[in-house]
């Protein structure tokens, strides 16, 4: 089973050890290279000394060979001429150091064991007409190489001892800041999101790692927030028509009334019921958003068509307020996306139109295609929208005016529901007009490869129906 060190502080001192003790090693073996190498130079520069000092008393004064132990301290030689010793030393021959020269010259000097364990440093130069041979013990030399290994090889674990604690230490102090970080990541909760972690140095891996930890809260406590307020929210659309289905309920128990008083309150519990439906029917479409669940069947659309079916049913609402709604559509215009999603956006926002137009207001739904997208706008001649509600006007249950919203069935839904069904399909919606002069919503959307353009602005009635593609409705 492969061992494992329980903590990224032991790894990194583990790590740090082994490298510094791999490093003092070839260190070490490289201090021991370099001075063997060193003191086998002087040797070899000895040996080549003596054998010059030899050669040039053999050749001028041969006799004083015998002189040279005592004159000059030379005990290891030997001099041969046509097969013939001529000199060599009493230690030369007692040692055997003839076994050590090889047939011809050595280019190099050569280290040789005798029989009595000494060890010697032997080279040999052949003149014209003789050879002469030396020798250097070198025992002294290798005690001397032993003695260094001893101690190198005898610090190497006193290095591995320093370099375990020097690096526990520093990986301590290197990690401390996870160590904060994790302790104080142990104390936020759901209910304490708004804690954060310290940064100590933004600029290094800690500090950018605290940063991106701290984002992710972010995140997440918006996130919590957000359902919190939908929760809350929620609550409180569920609660209204509940109320008010138990205060008619209750109010018709007390009491004795006719066929028509019992028929009315049916009616207004009935009103209460479809409110209440089209709340939970809107939060079940949030909710399969949220989850990713909503399976898209693109296709390719024809957006005047689609915005045409959308305008004929809602012309009905727009007639009893004595509203003007109006299609444009110059152009046929092409694109990609869900045709049910796209439709129920469509009628989030014409319905908006409608409901916060005044009676004999106007409401202009816009077809056209520009840069490769399809454009879909949606005027009204309304009070607007106030630059404190913009930011705002596409979150989950927000009103600009709450009593209004309502009393006319509103819950805050409508657009939330149009940004996600036209983002599933890769569009952008969102709110163009300024001021209190009406309000304008354009509705973006990705063209299909085999749009066209055509012809210039010409206005068509609603009634009529196009010979295009019948979408179902939702």
């Amino acid at each position: 089973m492969r061992f494992r060190p329980p903590s990224v502080r032991a790894r990194l001192t583990l790590w740090h050890a082994g490298v510094l003790t791999l490093i003092v090693c070839i260190f070490s073996a490289g201090i021991l290279l370099f001075v063997a190498t060193r003191l086998y130079a002087e040797l070899d520069a000895q040996l080549d000394r003596e054998i010059a000092t030899i050669g040039n008393i053999y050749r001028e004064e041969p006799e004083e060979l015998k002189d040279l132990p005592s004159r000059w301290g030379i005990t290891l030689f030997q001099v041969e001429e046509a097969g013939d010793i001529r000199q060599q030393t009493e230690v030369w021959e007692r040692e055997g150091l003839s076994r050590a020269l090889q047939p011809g010259d050595s280019p190099s000097p050569q280290s040789w064991t005798a029989p009595t364990g000494r060890h010697y440093r032997v080279h040999s130069i052949s003149e014209s007409s003789y050879r002469v041979a030396a020798a250097v013990e070198e025992t002294s030399l290798r005690d001397t190489l032993w003695t260094l290994a001893v101690i190198l090889a005898t610090g190497i674990p006193f290095a591995a001892g320093l370099a375990i604690a020097g690096g526990y230490f520093l990986a301590g102090r290197v990690l401390s800041p996870v160590g904060a970080m994790a302790q104080e990541a142990r104390e936020i909760t759901a209910e304490s999101l708004a804690k954060r972690l310290p940064v100590d140095n933004a600029r290094d891996e800690f500090g950018q790692l605290a940063t991106v930890f701290n984002d992710t809260l972010s995140r997440l406590q918006d996130a919590f927030e957000r359902l919190r307020r939908f929760t809350a929210d929620a609550s409180h659309e569920l609660r209204t028509p509940l109320t008010a289905m138990r205060s008619v309920g209750e109010v018709a128990l007390q009491n004795t009334l006719d066929a028509f008083t019992y028929r009315d309150v049916i009616g207004s519990m009935l009103e209460e019921v479809d409110r209440l439906t089209r709340l939970v029917e809107s939060l079940l479409i949030l909710t399969r958003a949220d989850s990713g669940k909503v399976q898209l069947a693109p296709e390719d659309l024809d957006v005047g068509g689609l915005a045409g079916h959308v305008v004929d049913q809602l012309r009905v609402l727009a007639d009893e307020k004595q509203q003007e709604l109006v299609l444009r559509a110059p152009i046929p215009v092409h694109a990609t996306g869900d045709a049910a999603l796209i439709r129920h956006a469509l009628m989030n926002l014409i319905h908006n139109a409608i409901k916060y137009t005044p009676n004999g207001g106007t409401i202009t739904v816009g077809v056209n295609a520009t840069d490769g997208r399809a454009i879909i706008e949606v005027r009204d001649t309304g009070p607007g929208i106030p630059a404190a509600h913009r930011d705002h006007i596409f979150d989950r249950f927000y009103r600009v005016d709450p009593s209004r919203s309502r009393e006319e069935g509103g819950v805050g839904l409508g657009l939330a529901i149009a940004r996600w069904a036209i983002e599933a399909n890769g569009g952008h919606i969102e709110l163009v007009s300024e001021g209190t002069d009406g309000s304008s919503f354009r509705v973006i959307l990705p063209v299909s490869d085999d749009s066209s353009a055509a012809g210039g602005d010409r206005q068509l009635p609603c009634e009529l129906r196009r010979e295009r593609q019948e979408f179902a409705s939702s």
